[in-house]
């Protein structure tokens, strides 16, 4: 058995799922169009959160770095990777409506995880648990609806967890533009 088939029977897997409970295809429906948002507000609503703030604030613009550095890997990726959707290629049923855009690596995934190893990566265990639950269903419903291939998501996990790392590693706590950054309003 070949990669793609691999890749194609666990995307089948997935999504003969949909279809089964129109309550279940709702949800995953929600879950793919609004995940990144919610995310995005859960990280910025915790700005004024927490006792160390500093820190806290340090954590939170680390992990707009991170989505954001991730998703312009992604750009460059797409200079180089034109894949096909699952539902062009016959391998998924679309719930939603088409993408223009070619299918890896998926920028849903990438964002979610981005978010989530920003958090673990910098100690804060709890919160980046529960970022990561939501990153697994976001990515998931992304399978699940017909969108994306499974390793359309694996590679945006992928990028994103690359981008946290790499942001990690660069924007450093304490710095003079950290203190700036951080003590904004």
């Amino acid at each position: 058995m070949h990669l793609y088939d691999l890749d194609a029977a666990a995307t089948r897997a997935i999504n003969s799922l949909a279809g089964a409970s129109a309550l279940a295809d709702l949800v995953m429906i929600w879950v793919s169009a609004i995940g990144v948002p919610l995310l995005v507000i859960a990280v910025a609503a915790q700005w004024w959160r927490g006792p160390d703030r500093p820190h806290n604030r340090h954590v939170l613009v680390a992990t707009g770095l991170s989505f954001l550095l991730g998703l312009a890997i992604n750009q460059l990726i797409l200079l180089f990777v034109l894949r096909m959707r699952p539902y062009d290629g016959g391998v998924s049923h679309l719930l939603i409506e088409r993408s223009a855009d070619p299918s890896f690596p998926s920028d849903h995934a990438t964002a979610t995880f981005a978010i989530a190893a920003a958090f673990l990566l910098h100690g804060m265990r709890r919160t980046g648990l529960w970022f990561l639950a939501a990153a697994v269903l976001v990515t998931i419903s992304r399978v699940y609806i017909g969108t994306h291939y499974v390793s359309d998501v694996l590679g945006g996990a992928a990028t994103g967890i690359a981008a946290a790392i790499l942001v990690r590693a660069l924007y450093r706590e304490g710095t003079r533009l950290d203190r700036f950054v951080t003590s904004i309003l």
